[in-house]
């Protein structure tokens, strides 16, 4: 349903995102980091309503643009049963251990002889396990700045390793937003992104890990690096075991033998619930309020892990946000945001103008390589303006789904070069919710980390390499209609 026959032109297809941007800037300059509590979604249906006017000024009709939204909002049925089953798995594997067990073993492999690579693969576990970044430097990152600073590594390059590891998470988490946020605009399924992305990201953490040893080489370290406080805090309200990973490997394992999303989601979730019983009694008879888990209870505690807020207090203060799960009712944040993009999104293409506005840019930039190297300009300059790391994902991955599929590519190439661009520099800019958050959290100033965020800076020509070099770039492929 597609509009490629209106007559909009350059600058009135233009004028709403215009509007938006400016409106979003704005908006964020007012609320900061809860910008994305709400009032950015309205900016985009206020970006929804300036595109209608522009259609309506041009002969378009409203019902043929809510058609449009219509058909628009059907695309992103399954990725919002995603999003509500990750936010179930989450406290599932919150309450069960899981989460804890991951960051438990992470911060044992901290030595301060290795310290810098060891910072980057304890936060990878942490957000990994997490699917937060932000969640990740408030944590173990606040934790590993102090012990870095201890033992005599300069404080940026610490920042750098904590933002590296923490987004190489937040890029491939199953559990994160922004990993459901993308496959979700470009119209691909989650597992089928986070596997594509692979390709890239993979080489680009391996080049990352790489620089961190040889900078740990040039840094004499003093003292000792403990975290046995931390490990002390975990053991002292979670049964940690390394039986807790059955869970994990079973989901990755119906992953790779391309279980459905929806599936392999509901089975995690499940099998948490299920350990979270076996291991985890006291912790949710905790939860439940009561001194012994009857059936009662124990259907409470877990129901609730599933589907709203589960906080569990530990001695160590810093692990408490950590230690926190939304549920299903955390994910309706990210669902209202999708909601409220195709909204925009489907109002600017029934208008045409996202198809002008993409054949204006494809024009510079007609093959391949330059389609990709336009996405990942926009996610960048969506990044600098609109100062939101979601809008850099939901803009460019509206604009230029039609031009991928003209050129013959499959969804999961946006989707993948959304995520190298968009997600990761969000943290690179001082201005950016992202970039203000981190460098509030860490006490380090985003231009200071900037230069040892090696896994931020090269996942954008990393993706642009593969482009140019045609390497894993997926064709379309042609489906039967679905009933």
């Amino acid at each position: 349903m597609t509009s490629k026959t209106g007559n909009v032109g350059i600058w009135a297809a233009l004028l709403p995102v215009a509007a938006v941007v400016g409106m979003l800037s704005f908006n964020v300059w007012v609320y900061g980091d809860n910008a994305i509590g709400g009032s950015n979604q309205f900016i985009l249906l206020l970006g929804g309503a300036a595109a209608a006017l522009v259609g309506f000024r041009h002969g378009m009709t409203y019902s043929c643009m809510l058609d449009h939204v219509s058909s628009n909002l059907k695309t992103t049925t399954g990725a919002i049963l995603i999003l509500l089953m990750v936010g179930a798995l989450s406290g599932a594997w919150l309450v069960s251990g899981i989460i804890p067990a991951m960051i438990y073993y992470g911060l044992k492999l901290l030595n301060p002889d290795i310290f810098l690579p060891a910072t980057l693969l304890i936060c990878s576990v942490v957000s990994l396990a997490t699917g937060s970044s932000w969640s990740t430097s408030a944590t173990v990152g606040i934790a590993l700045i102090g012990i870095g600073k201890a033992v005599g590594v300069p404080e940026a390059m610490t920042a750098g390793a904590v933002i590296s590891g923490a987004y190489f998470g937040d890029k491939m988490s199953p559990l994160s937003d922004t990993t459901n946020l993308a496959p979700a605009m470009a119209g691909t399924d989650l597992f089928t992104h986070v596997r594509y992305m692979t390709y890239t990201t993979f080489p680009t953490y391996a080049i990352t890990l790489l620089i961190f040893v040889f900078l740990g080489f040039t840094v004499e370290t003093t003292g000792a690096a403990s975290a046995g406080a931390t490990l002390s805090a975990i053991e002292s309200v979670f049964r940690v075991t390394p039986w807790l990973f059955v869970v994990p490997a079973l989901v990755i394992f119906m992953i790779v033998r391309r279980t459905q999303p929806l599936i392999a989601l509901l089975a995690g979730a499940l099998l948490g619930a299920a350990f979270a019983l076996v291991f985890q009694p006291h912790v949710l008879a905790k939860l439940a309020g009561v001194e012994r888990l009857d059936f009662i209870s124990a259907y409470k505690g877990l129901m609730n892990a599933l589907t709203v807020k589960t906080a569990i207090a530990t001695p160590d203060a810093s692990l408490n946000d950590l230690f926190s799960a939304k549920g299903m009712e955390g994910m309706l944040g990210t669902v209202w945001l999708i909601i409220c993009a195709m909204v925009f999104g489907g109002v600017m293409e029934a208008i045409g103008a996202l198809h002008r506005i993409s054949s204006a840019l494809l024009k510079a930039a007609d093959s391949i390589f330059g389609l990709f190297a336009s996405t990942v300009a926009s996610c960048v300059a969506v990044n600098l303006t609109a100062s939101d790391q979601y809008l850099a994902l939901v803009v460019p991955g509206k604009m230029f789904a039609e031009p991928f599929r003209d050129k013959g590519l499959a969804p999961e190439n946006l989707s993948r070069t959304l995520e190298d661009s968009g997600t990761v520099t969000s943290a690179l800019v001082p201005w950016n919710t992202c970039g203000a958050y981190h460098s509030g959290v860490l006490g380090v100033g985003t231009l200071s980390y900037l230069p040892y965020a090696f896994f931020n800076l090269i996942s954008p020509f990393m993706t642009l390499a593969f482009a140019a070099l045609r390497i894993k770039i997926r064709a379309l492929k042609k489906t039967p209609e679905a009933c």
